[in-house]
C-alpha cells in the first residue's frame, strides 16, 4: 500500500515550509483527554485566527500580531512571548475594535467555532419585531463555539465576552458556518442528525430545523453567495440545501464511507469533500457529477475495504481562496496541497496527529489542528492565476453550470468554464 500514485516518486514532490507554531499549554497527566483541537478559523477580514487548546478553552490572537511573532522567532512556540506582548497592548485604552488576545472558558469541550461578520445588506429584511435585545453594527464581528452538550455560544470578537447562548440541538455541536452574505445567518451540524439554522440579528431566534440525515452530521458549508448548504455525516451523506427555501436539492453519491468535511470553491462552481474512505472528491454542486477524485491510499480500496483503511481516513479538506488549490489532512501524518487539475498532491507537510485545517483568507497560510490542542502553520503552493482562471472565476460567481452550458460559445471553452478541462 503507498500513499502515492505508481508514477509518482514521493521524493520529488516539494515539502511546504513551516512557518510556525501555537503549542497548548502543558496539561497534567489526569487531563491528557480532551484536549482535541476540533477546529481552527480565520476571521473573514484575516483581522483575528482562533483555535481550540482543549478543555473548553478557546484562544484568539491578532493574525497579523502572530504572524509578525514567526518571522521574529521563526518556527518555535510564541504562545509564551505572544502572549507577553499581547497584555501589554490589551492594558493599553487603544483604540475600538482594534484587536486583542482574548481566551475564552466556553464551559464545556469545543467541538466546532465559526467566525460571523455583519456588512451591508444587499436588501433590507422585513421582520415583525422592532425590538431587539442585540443591535449589531456594520463592523460586527461574532465567535459561535458548538458544545458537548449541545449548546452554542456567540461571543464578541473584540471584548471576549458572551453575547447570546443557543439551546435546541440535544448532541455534540459537530460544526458551525456563518452565511458569508453578511446575515448572521447561523447554521450548526449535530449528533442528533439535524441541521439548524439560527438569526443573530434577531436575537438568535431558531429560523429552521433541516432534517434528512439518518446519522451523525459532521461539517456543513455555505456557497460563497450563500444560496446554498452542503452538510455531510455518517453512512456517506453528502446532502445540497436550498437556503432560499430550506429544501434538499440533492443528495450526492459517491464516497463509501462516512464523510467528515465539506468546502465550496470561492466561485461557488466546486464542493470538495473529505472521507474516511481515504478520498477527496472535487464535485459540481449544480450538476452532482464527480470532477476529481484525490487519493490517499493506492492502490484504492475497493467499497467492501474501505471502511477499513483507518491509518489513511482523511480528516479535513479546505478550498484555498485562490479557487486553485485545495489542501487535506489524512491520518497517514500527512498534509496535501492539490492542484484542482491534477490527480497528485503539488506539496506535502509531515503532521502527527492532525484533526483540521483551514486557509488563511489570503490563501499563503494553512493552519493545522491536532489532537493534543496545538496548531501548525505551513507556506501555502502559490502562483499567479491565470487571466482565463480569473476570467472562470468572475463567471462562475454568477452563472452556475446548467446556464453556462446553454452560452453559444465553442464546446473547449464551455469545458473550461465547467472545470472539465
Amino acid at each position: 500500500m503507498a500513499s502515492f500514485p505508481p508514477r509518482v516518486n514521493e521524493k520529488e514532490i516539494v515539502r511546504s515550509r513551516t512557518i510556525g507554531e501555537l503549542l497548548a499549554p502543558v496539561a497534567p497527566f489526569d487531563k491528557k483527554c480532551g484536549r482535541e483541537n476540533w477546529t481552527v478559523a480565520f476571521a473573514p477580514d484575516g483581522s483575528y485566527f482562533a483555535w481550540s487548546q482543549g478543555h473548553r478553552t478557546v484562544k484568539l490572537v491578532p493574525w497579523s500580531q502572530c504572524l509578525k511573532n514567526f518571522l521574529l522567532h521563526g518556527t518555535k512556540n510564541i504562545t509564551n512571548s505572544s502572549s507577553l506582548r499581547l497584555s501589554r497592548q490589551n492594558s493599553d485604552g487603544g483604540q475600538k475594535n482594534k484587536p486583542r488576545e482574548h481566551i475564552i472558558d466556553c464551559g464545556d469541550i469545543v467541538w466546532s467555532l465559526a467566525f460571523g461578520s455583519s456588512v451591508p445588506e444587499k436588501q433590507s429584511r422585513c421582520v415583525n419585531i422592532e425590538w431587539h435585545r442585540f443591535r449589531f453594527g456594520q463592523d460586527q464581528l461574532l465567535l459561535a463555539t458548538g458544545l458537548n452538550n449541545g449548546r452554542i455560544k456567540i461571543w464578541d470578537v473584540y471584548t471576549g465576552k458572551l453575547l447570546l447562548n443557543l439551546v435546541d440541538h440535544t448532541e455534540v455541536v459537530r460544526d458551525l458556518t456563518f452565511a458569508p452574505d453578511g446575515s448572521l445567518i447561523l447554521v450548526s451540524a449535530s449528533r442528533d442528525k439535524t441541521l439548524r439554522v439560527w438569526d443573530l440579528k434577531d436575537d438568535g431566534n431558531m429560523m429552521k430545523v433541516l432534517r434528512g440525515h439518518q446519522n451523525w452530521v459532521y461539517s456543513c458549508a455555505f456557497s460563497p453567495h450563500s444560496s446554498m448548504l452542503c452538510s455531510v455525516g455518517a453512512s456517506k451523506a453528502v446532502f445540497l440545501w436550498n437556503m432560499d427555501k430550506y429544501t434538499m436539492i440533492r443528495k450526492l453519491e459517491g464516497h463509501h464511507h462516512d464523510v467528515v468535511a465539506c468546502d465550496f470553491s470561492p466561485d461557488g462552481a466546486l464542493l470538495a469533500t473529505a472521507s474516511y474512505d481515504t478520498r477527496v472528491y472535487i464535485w459540481d454542486p449544480h450538476t452532482g457529477d464527480i470532477l476529481m477524485e484525490f487519493g490517499h491510499l493506492f492502490p484504492p480500496p475497493t467499497p467492501i475495504f474501505a471502511g477499513g483503511a483507518n491509518d489513511r481516513w482523511v480528516r479535513s479538506v479546505s478550498f484555498s481562496h485562490d479557487g486553485l488549490h485545495v489542501a487535506s489532512l489524512a491520518d497517514d501524518k500527512m498534509v496535501r496541497f492539490w492542484r484542482i487539475d491534477e490527480d497528485y498532491p503539488v506539496q506535502v507537510a509531515p503532521l502527527s496527529n492532525g484533526l483540521c485545517c483551514a486557509f488563511s483568507t489570503d490563501g499563503s497560510v494553512l493552519a493545522a489542528g491536532t489532537h493534543d490542542g496545538s496548531v501548525y502553520f505551513w507556506a501555502t503552493p502559490r502562483q499567479v492565476p491565470s487571466l482565463q482562471h480569473l476570467c472562470r472565476m468572475s463567471i462562475r460567481r454568477v452563472m452556475p453550470t446548467q446556464e453556462v452550458q446553454e452560452l453559444p460559445i465553442p464546446s473547449k471553452v464551455l469545458e473550461f468554464l465547467s472545470y472539465r478541462i
